[in-house]
């Protein structure tokens, strides 16, 4: 069945310890924890001390996104406040591999992300080496995005890369019903919702319409 991860770009920030009680009951299987330092992106979200606060409050695991430059210089303190997966962005970094090791010495999952004009044969080396792989479906920075369709392609083609069976497959980006029906068809193992969650007035509704 294919996984769900609310993120907490849309949430209520002044509620965010009650949501995730809320999201857990919702029936999410992941939280997705976007990262923004205003210079990867035009945008400026929070850092591991809120990440850290808000572990005690559920036992989800946690997807940290980094959308920041020089993510190896941060691992560090996200392994330390609580993550199970970080993810960074391939445009962020000179090696891959170099920064995937230096997560999996934390022992936390490693994630790769590409934006939407990046394409998927950056991953061809280290592929093997992930548990998980993000493919964002709007330019990262901003919720409430429309899903932009020609990433439909990037998706089906990094589905027949994974070989290793524990690699989630992951999208991110304008997710409602409708475009949950085409990632999943494109081989998508997990979906990344904000606005359609958040802004529901069934939670637990809006996560059924997703699977």
């Amino acid at each position: 069945m294919i996984k769900i991860a609310p993120s907490l770009l849309a949430a209520d920030f002044s509620k965010l310890g009650e949501q995730l009680v809320r999201l857990e009951q919702a029936g999410a299987d992941m939280l997705h924890l976007d990262v923004m330092d205003g210079h990867f992106v035009p945008n400026l979200t929070f850092g591991a001390p809120l990440i850290k606060a808000l572990r005690s409050h559920t036992n989800l695991p946690f997807d940290v996104h980094l959308m920041v430059n020089q993510p190896e210089k941060m691992i560090e303190w996200f392994a330390s406040s609580g993550a199970d997966y970080i993810t960074f962005h391939a445009e962020a970094v000179e090696d891959i591999s170099t920064v995937v090791d230096l997560i999996h010495s934390f022992n936390i999952k490693a994630g790769v992300a590409l934006k939407p004009h990046t394409a998927a044969e950056v991953l061809h080396n280290v592929i093997d080496k992930l548990d998980l792989v993000l493919i964002m479906t709007v330019e990262p920075g901003f919720g409430g995005q429309k899903f932009m369709e020609d990433q439909l392609d990037k998706i089906r083609q990094i589905r027949n890369m994974i070989k290793n069976q524990h690699t989630i497959l992951s999208v991110d980006g304008g997710i409602n019903a409708q475009t949950a029906l085409s990632a999943k068809s494109a081989g998508a193992d997990m979906l990344v919702a904000g606005t359609y969650i958040f802004k529901s007035p069934d939670w637990s509704q809006a996560v059924a319409s997703l699977r």
